[in-house]
């Protein structure tokens, strides 16, 4: 009988065997970095594509790709380069728009790619990775035990900073010349966008981790979008223009 429920038991994956592959993944992946020819780079934007109009398939793909390579995290950096290039190309575009020097414009680079993006992205995915493999993962019988990748965390925000990204550094430029503005529409107008650009960032993320079959109650990933509802309704009520308070902080000059 011990021998039974012996056999019975998922077997867990040793933990140097866990960290060796982790090791090989990252080793895969920046190696990937250097050489172009090996990146996939239609697949990337088909990814974006859809992450701004049906994220839901990105990440059944995801799945395929757990299937087929035994994990869940991107092993071609393809998509975090064509991020990094919107990411310069939004701004030069903020550049032309508020009318910055070089060396303005090379600290508002660095700052948004290494701080808005990759630094933000470092702290977001490490606390959710953490909450996730802490308190929300369950034990399916039968089956090797199994951790969110910190790799994928990193994937999911990088994801839902797509959109965001679309919304807050393109869409918005487009809108300039009403947001602005000292209006009561361009309260609107503003806040809205931040309201639709957060929201989704929490969405997308919601999705990431619902997809996991291993998490249960992820339906909290959702509850930060109640404080977003409240500080935009707040904002509107006492006409609190975001985008230029914003554009403060990066000291960028007024359009008004």
């Amino acid at each position: 009988s011990t021998m039974a429920t012996r056999k019975e038991q998922p077997m867990a994956l040793p933990l140097t065997t866990t960290r060796q592959r982790s090791s090989l993944q990252k080793y895969k992946f920046l190696r990937r970095l250097v050489h172009f020819r090996q990146m996939d780079f239609e697949v990337a934007l088909s990814q974006m594509f859809y992450l701004c109009v049906s994220p839901q398939k990105v990440y059944q793909l995801f799945k395929y790709h757990k299937v087929t390579k035994n994990q869940y995290a991107r092993d071609d950096p393809a998509f975090l380069v064509l991020l990094s290039f919107f990411l310069c190309l939004s701004s030069v575009g903020c550049a032309l728009v508020f009318g910055l020097s070089f060396s303005s414009f090379i600290r508002f680079l660095l700052w948004v790619i290494f701080v808005d993006c990759i630094g933000t992205g470092i702290v977001i995915a490490t606390l959710l990775w953490f909450v996730a493999n802490r308190f929300l993962r369950q034990h399916v019988s039968h089956t090797v035990e199994q951790h969110v990748e910190w790799g994928y965390a990193f994937d999911v925000h990088c994801n839902a900073f797509f959109p965001l990204l679309m919304i807050l550094h393109v869409l918005q430029l487009f809108l300039i010349k009403v947001i602005a503005q000292n209006w009561f529409i361009s309260v609107v107008v503003a806040d809205t966008l931040w309201l639709v650009a957060v929201g989704d960032y929490i969405y997308i993320t919601f999705l990431g981790y619902r997809s996991l079959p291993f998490l249960r109650r992820t339906e909290l990933f959702l509850t930060p979008f109640l404080g977003v509802i409240i500080v935009y309704s707040l904002a509107i009520f006492f006409q609190w223009n975001f985008s230029l308070t914003v554009f403060h902080y990066y000291g960028l000059k007024s359009l008004s």
